[in-house]
């Protein structure tokens, strides 16, 4: 277990039994390793830029200098004149009627036709022989641009004469909103606000702005498109999301789906910036086109560009109290800036709504989310999808509230935290732990580190000071603070959305010993599913050889990497297969040894260390003497509880399928004079319903935690609100956390089973990233004694200059 760390197992609801395979080394409740972590630590691992193919091509994108034009005129004769060019694609050069696609709405264009929507937005296509040819030959591409009126902001996208994003749409969910440069609308309403003001004692009102995230993956895009003899083509790539880049891709190339065979890639990180295609439909044109494999790269300046990031938003938020501590409402509005495209920006809008209120009862609640259409750069999914923007806010106002009234901030955050049983704004039930006080009380209850602890025996230590290593304080005006954050999270696809996996389980001997494979499209982005998926089959099976096959789309769906779903979903889709062919595997056994031993009719039959044993231990025999020669195989799908879409009008509905939950305490020092802050801890309480690899979970924890710290204090992207522009697409200009900035995690870690999951689990990886940002934030206020309503929170934000 990962140094302070704590696991309390505390029973709740009905956990789930697990009686398969118990003692099976390796099994669920283990801390077993990767087996791809050295690799990916000594740089050995296989990324999707790695892959070669003999004779390939290179293909390279020419993207839009700027964000809002007309496309005059297109020349590429130059481009196709240089040497080791293959091919240069436009617009009319694709070959269906089917020019666009998208993840929820298809609106987004192949390349650019007639005009372009934001900067950097893909307009041709060069397939060479050399990357630099490529590039060479997408440079002499000659564009003339008329430029349009911009769309920025909620202002420009809503007034009377608003230019339209979109002129002509063609989606749904057009009929439901206001405006068409609102992309997506969602109210919730609850109780009745206009009364429950009456009786507040107190009442609080906030601003809020959260800035554009990026994923910062480390793997920038990449994949290789190879042309089959059948006329279909291979793709090998990093994504989030195999089945549904099919359903988008197979379209645009006018090929049956079985002609489109997808296999993953290795994937530097994805944290939902890879759910949406990028490169994926664009290599496939290239290779179809010359008849050649094509490769396709992103440098990190074009991945800036190349994949979606985290909408930025405006929130303003009023909370009312009585005296004695008690919330007697909530109204807010929250505007997320989706960019040019869709995405994902509805469904962002519908979590952001429905978790507006956070972990707290509030009986009154009136709730809108809209997300726009604008010239900025695209935005979709990221860890927290929608719910990250709301915690900052919320959590800002518990903090108000409880100054107010004179409370302490954790005592009033559990004075009105949610517990099992508790009625959310959309009017679900929460029916599973909801331990939000016991969070709280585990975080607040750690010792604080020592103060100034550059301040040592043995001398300075200035990688302990705000400023770090460029030591620009020597610690004269440095201040401690200390901040608490709260949040929920929903685990799972929502609103009705038709969300299952898939796995094909196989067992066999091989070698003279037992071997179960597992064979799903679930995308391994780090997510630690390579380890999961063994252990869930040693568990059900009880065999101690594992082998997970790659994924691909040759099996059924297994939904995306997001979400927090995967070992919930398709976690829950191996146990069911696994006891399919346990089930198949026992019938064997009693057909060729249920003469010789009375235990084989018995209903009670586990295997266990490659063994069929009774529920008592008894050994009745080998897998191996029951398998002999034959194969046991079973492909199932694996659907949980149903959900439904909110009421477009009230918000009601029973969207969600599972809530997680996280809290966190930070302890910051902050420079009040040079506006540095050092966060020196960012404790971190969750429960887990059920931690199946414990490592791999503590570890996602403290990811979720680093990315939620980036945003609070150094994580934006910079768009130019006169030109919609990004000013600073790379590592240098956008910063996120080295291992310098990332302070002590210590984690509790509790496992209360949720009775509704495979094992009890809940999903786990996006939670934190919720409450570290508004934890670290509460810290700096707490230090500084500013108010501090934006993230990130920048040295002139703290000194005034």
């Amino acid at each position: 277990m990962t140094r302070n760390t704590r696991v309390a197992t505390v029973p709740a609801g009905t956990p789930t039994k697990v009686t398969q395979g118990s003692r099976t080394k390796g099994g669920i409740g283990e801390s077993t390793l990767r087996p791809d972590g050295t690799l990916k630590v000594t740089g050995e691992f296989a990324y999707s830029s790695d892959m070669w193919h003999e004779d390939m091509l290179w293909g390279q994108i020419l993207r839009s200098t700027v964000a809002h034009a007309e496309i005059v005129s297109l020349d590429t004769a130059e481009a196709l004149a240089v040497p080791g060019v293959y091919a240069v694609l436009t617009y009319d050069d694709l070959p269906t009627a089917v020019k666009h696609y998208g993840m929820e709405i298809r609106d987004t264009p192949v390349l650019a036709h007639g005009k372009v929507r934001h900067h950097g937005e893909p307009v041709a296509l060069v397939a060479a022989d050399h990357p630099e040819t490529a590039r060479r030959a997408a440079a002499k591409i000659k564009i003339e641009y008329r430029e349009l009126p911009l769309v920025t902001d909620e202002a420009s996208a809503l007034a009377p004469d608003a230019i339209l994003v979109h002129e002509n749409r063609d989606d749904h969910r057009a009929a439901h909103v206001p405006h068409p440069n609102i992309v997506h609308r969602q109210p919730i309403v609850r109780g009745n606000v206009a009364q429950a003001r009456s009786r507040a004692d107190v009442i609080v009102e906030g601003e809020y702005t959260f800035g554009m995230q990026d994923q910062a993956f480390l793997g920038p895009e990449s994949g290789l498109a190879v042309p089959a003899e059948d006329g279909g083509v291979d793709l090998y790539c990093a994504t989030q999301w195999l089945h549904s880049d099919l359903r988008q891709i197979a379209p645009v190339l006018g090929l049956p789906e079985e002609k489109v065979r997808m296999t993953m890639a290795g994937v530097g990180g994805a944290f939902g910036g890879r759910e949406d295609i990028s490169m994926q439909i664009l290599a496939c044109l290239l290779a179809l086109h010359t008849g050649k494999p094509v490769k396709m790269v992103y440098n990190r300046f074009e991945s800036f560009f190349g994949h979606v990031h985290r909408h930025p938003a405006k929130l303003h938020y009023e909370h009312g109290a009585t005296k004695d501590g008690k919330l007697t409402h909530m109204a807010c509005r929250i505007v997320l800036d989706g960019g040019a495209y869709a995405s994902s920006t509805a469904s962002v809008v519908g979590n952001a709504a429905s978790l507006s209120a956070g972990p707290y009862v509030i009986d009154n609640v009136d709730i809108e989310a809209i997300g726009l259409y604008t010239n900025n750069p695209p935005c979709g999914a990221m860890r927290g999808f929608g719910a990250v923007q709301a915690c900052f806010a919320y959590e800002a106002q518990m903090d108000k509230l409880a100054a107010r009234l004179d409370m302490d901030p954790v005592e009033f955050r559990q004075k009105n935290a949610m517990a099992q049983g508790t009625i959310m704004p959309t009017g679900q039930p929460v029916d599973s732990p909801a331990p939000v006080a016991e969070l709280l009380r585990l975080v607040a209850s750690r010792p604080l580190p020592p103060e100034r602890q550059w301040e040592t025996t043995e001398g300075a230590d200035v990688r302990a000071l705000p400023g770090g290593l460029s030591n620009t304080t020597h610690g004269e005006g440095v201040v401690r603070g200390v901040g608490y954050a709260v949040g929920i999270k929903n685990v799972g696809f929502s609103e009705g959305f038709d969300d299952y996996s898939t796995a094909r389980v196989r067992i066999e001997v091989i070698g003279g010993e037992p071997v179960a494979t597992v064979h799903t499209a679930a995308a391994e982005v780090g997510q630690g599913g390579v380890t999961v998926h063994a252990q869930i089959a040693r568990t059900e099976l009880g065999v101690q050889q594992v082998t997970i096959h790659p994924a691909d789309t040759q099996v059924g769906s297994a939904g995306s990497t997001s979400a927090a779903r995967q070992t919930y979903v398709t976690g829950g889709a191996i146990k069911n297969s696994c006891e399919l062919v346990r089930e198949k595997v026992l019938e064997i056994g009693r057909r060729k040894f249920g003469s010789y031993h009375p235990a084989w009719a018995g209903a009670e039959l586990l295997l266990e260390g490659g063994k069929v044993v009774t529920d008592g231990g008894e050994t009745l025999a080998t897998i191996v003497d029951v398998l002999e020669d034959e194969v046991v195989e079973v492909e199932e799908e694996w659907r949980h509880r149903p959900t439904e879409p909110f009421d477009l009008r009230t918000g009601q509905g029973n969207g969600h399928v599972q809530y997680a939950f996280a809290a966190h305490r930070a302890v910051v020092e902050v420079d009040t004079e040079l506006g540095l802050v050092k966060v020196i801890e960012l404790a971190c309480a969750q429960d887990v319903g059920k931690a199946l690899n414990p490592l791999s979970a503590v570890g996602q924890i403290h990811g979720a935690t680093t990315q939620g710290l980036g945003v609070a204090v150094m994580e934006e992207i910079i768009v130019d609100p006169k030109t919609a522009k990004v000013k600073n697409p790379s590592f240098t200009d956008y910063l996120i956390p080295t291992i310098l900035d990332t302070p002590t995690i210590p984690v509790d870690m509790l496992e209360l089973a949720d009775p509704h999951a495979p094992y009890g689990l809940r999903g786990l990886g996006e939670a934190p990233t919720l409450s570290s940002t508004p934890a670290v934030l509460a810290a700096i206020r707490n230090a500084t004694g500013l108010e501090l309503n934006r993230t990130p929170v920048r040295p002139e934000h703290l000194t005034g200059t």
